[in-house]
């Protein structure tokens, strides 16, 4: 009974590592609860939008009791530089599985005022993306299949995106490609490691100001990857006194959220985020937690009239 027992948490364990590593090579971009402070990770005309030069550190674990889940970090700083550029920088590490990825991204974007209230800001995104993969990490051996016992050592690919951000003190909305570099590669084995796709992010977020004390913040997220079903983020946010925030969000056919926020001082903002699926792998994990810190490095900014998270 204990070799039945070992036997079939072996398989179990291999078709969790094989659904997790299929996801992570469909769809290769992490992803967050939190979009709506961590948009400098994924829209270059972001950059720079702030009143002052911030810093937004963001952890992700994923699937909390599965063996190889996601972990994502993320470190984004920018600022103005003068009165219509921005300068920014991008650094991500994810990893899944036997895969660690790292994103390295210089920002630049240029601000077109609109009208009085209204916002354009147009930016690019240049950079490199290293790839590794250590089979040996896994619990799992396939000797048979050559995609499972060829190691891959800092893949290195060039990155080029652009953004767009349209937004003034009570909403935004978003269009982004983060790169629109695709490769393929690995030789003999390629169809079986992975293709890099172009993704694409829409996004958009509104303030209503519900009372002097309370204000709503719905806000949304769509990624389209070639191949892939669109994946659609909705989150519903309630600022009090303009310090605490509590919302919950949704993940289309995926999971639900909470979330919750503190504005610590005028210059920190700390963020938490619990998702639990609502699909059949919850039974095997006990949900994902996402903490962010978003830092004001002038530390002399007062909060705005309307206060933006985004």
């Amino acid at each position: 009974m204990k070799k039945i027992y070992r036997f079939s948490s072996r398989i179990l364990q291999t078709m969790l590592v094989i659904f997790i590593c299929n996801n992570a090579f469909g769809q290769q971009q992490p992803q967050y609860t939190q979009y709506m402070y961590n948009t400098i990770s994924i829209n270059s005309g972001y950059t720079g939008t702030s009143t002052n030069l911030e810093a937004v550190l963001l952890h992700r674990s994923q699937w909390i009791g599965i063996d190889g889940a996601p972990t994502t970090q993320s470190l984004g700083i920018h600022g103005k530089i003068g009165d219509y550029t921005g300068l920014g920088l991008s650094v991500i590490n994810d990893k899944i599985g036997p895969q660690t990825q790292q994103y390295f991204n210089a920002n630049f974007a240029y601000r077109i005022q609109m009208n009085e209230n209204t916002t354009l800001s147009l930016g690019v995104n240049a950079g490199i993306n290293l790839l590794n993969i250590d089979w040996s990490k896994g619990t799992y051996k396939m000797e048979t299949d050559n995609a499972f016992n060829t190691n891959i050592n800092n893949n290195t690919r060039l990155i080029f995106g652009t953004g767009g951000f349209l937004y003034n003190e009570n909403w935004y909305v978003g269009l982004s490609i983060p790169n629109f570099i695709i490769t393929e590669s690995y030789d003999d084995i390629k169809e079986s490691i992975i293709r890099r796709k172009t993704h694409y992010y829409i996004q958009g977020g509104y303030i209503f100001n519900l009372s002097s004390n309370i204000k709503f913040k719905p806000a949304f997220l769509a990624k389209i990857v070639e191949g892939s079903s669109v994946t659609y983020d909705g989150s519903l946010n309630f600022l009090f006194y303009e310090k605490l925030v509590l919302g919950a969000g949704y993940r289309f056919t995926d999971a639900v959220s909470a979330l919750a926020g503190f504005q610590i001082t005028n210059s920190i903002f700390v963020g938490y985020a619990y998702d639990r699926s609502v699909t059949d792998l919850q039974k095997y994990n006990d949900g994902s937690h996402e903490i962010i810190f978003k830092l004001n490095l002038n530390g002399k900014a007062k909060l705005a009239r309307s206060p933006r998270f985004f």
